[in-house]
């Protein structure tokens, strides 16, 4: 499967667009919609660069993503496009998934499609300053993930 326009909205929403690289609430240089791969202090983009980033970041995460899934784990568009999202916001991507949401991992694996979507808000929370904590905007982010999941 690969990622569709809902996605890419999504993300493009939550991520929103910055030209210049800034340092988001876990500490780590970003630019453009959550681009961070090889991103340093200073940097500037144009919105087309910005644009060609988030394609191949989503490619890599959708990619990534379905070589996971077994052939079992039968998931919709939007529910692929929802996990996307979710993943693209994650350390580790896709790969960690399985550690960082075990129950998510086990319920998409086992057809628990109503209790894979409740484990979108539980993932609310991020280091920031050394402390785990809640973050308002990841909390709508994930409550938006969730509703897609369950379209």
């Amino acid at each position: 499967m690969t990622y569709s326009v809902n996605c890419k909205n999504l993300v493009k929403k939550f991520e929103g667009l910055y030209l210049t690289s800034y340092l988001c609430p876990a500490d780590v240089w970003t630019i453009g919609w959550g681009h961070t791969k090889n991103v340093v202090a200073n940097m500037t983009i144009s919105e087309d660069q910005a644009e060609t980033f988030l394609d191949f970041d989503l490619n890599v995460v959708a990619t990534q993503l379905s070589s996971m899934l077994p052939s079992t784990a039968s998931l919709n568009q939007n529910q692929f496009d929802a996990l996307c999202s979710l993943c693209f916001n994650l350390d580790g991507g896709p790969w960690a998934l399985p550690k960082k949401a075990p129950r998510m991992w086990s319920d998409l694996l086992h057809g628990g499609i109503p209790q894979a979507a409740g484990e979108f808000l539980d993932m609310d929370h991020a280091f920031v300053a050394g402390t785990f904590a809640v973050l308002p905007g990841l909390k709508e982010r994930r409550i938006e993930e969730a509703k897609l999941f369950l379209s």
